[in-house]
């Protein structure tokens, strides 16, 4: 069984979830998601409490009184860290989560330490730990299928976001081409164009009288036979 919990010091409200005993735990280690959150007293026996994000917050960014709330319950669920004052909750994204074969049921290390944060709990504050409890819920999901389709509902989003980016693409390359055609239309000459024929003023075609140039030349000589 998972216990869940909704925090509403958040909008929208966060999701909250953990194991029932140290077997589940593993489930929820195997089962984990990618923008899940994970949270455990440091140095004591606690529930693992996950955080499920929801865009836009990241890991390193969940407000302060979201961590209270994640802290006050694994402090709550710690049965020596309840009766402590002054303990220390960790927290990692559940990728950095590390699990060998030889470690003990419930049990997990870190990938990279440095991917851990910390979160100071001075008291155990019951407002906070009743108003979480109020909330919550058991159910008995099937861990498997929730993160298969999990995956296949990113799968279907990454597919579409990459189709409209390739249809932007190929309008855009469009849209320059046509501008491109346009541009080079604006300046094109117009080879199709008869240029204009120029008249020769010594063509015999163009004398109005139809002589030809025997004619002439015969006609005036007889005239420049006179003024000899």
């Amino acid at each position: 069984m998972v216990l869940y919990f909704t925090s509403d010091v958040v909008s929208p409200p966060a999701v909250i979830y953990m194991g029932k005993d140290k077997f589940e735990n593993e489930d929820l280690i195997k089962h984990g998601w990618p923008e899940d959150v994970w949270f455990h007293v440091d140095k004591l026996s606690s529930a693992h409490v996950y955080l499920r994000l929801t865009p836009p917050m990241t890991w390193t960014d969940i407000p302060q009184p979201l961590l209270d709330d994640l802290a006050q319950l694994c402090k709550a669920n710690s049965i020596e860290g309840n009766k402590k004052n002054n303990i220390t909750v960790i927290y990692t994204p559940w990728s950095n989560l590390l699990k060998r074969g030889d470690m003990a049921t419930g049990q997990v290390s870190f990938k990279n330490p440095q991917l851990v944060r910390r979160v100071f709990i001075a008291e155990r504050v019951n407002m906070v730990v009743n108003r979480l409890n109020r909330t919550k819920k058991i159910e008995s999901p099937d861990l498997h299928k929730m993160r298969v389709e999990r995956d296949r509902d990113e799968g279907r989003e990454r597919r579409e976001v990459a189709k409209k980016a390739q249809k932007a693409k190929r309008e855009g390359a469009e849209a320059k081409h046509r501008a491109e055609k346009s541009y080079k239309d604006a300046f094109a000459v117009d080879r199709s164009v008869e240029k204009p024929k120029t008249s020769n003023v010594f063509d015999s075609d163009d004398d109005e009288d139809g002589d030809s140039d025997d004619e002439i030349s015969g006609r005036y000589a007889g005239d420049l036979d006179d003024l000899i």
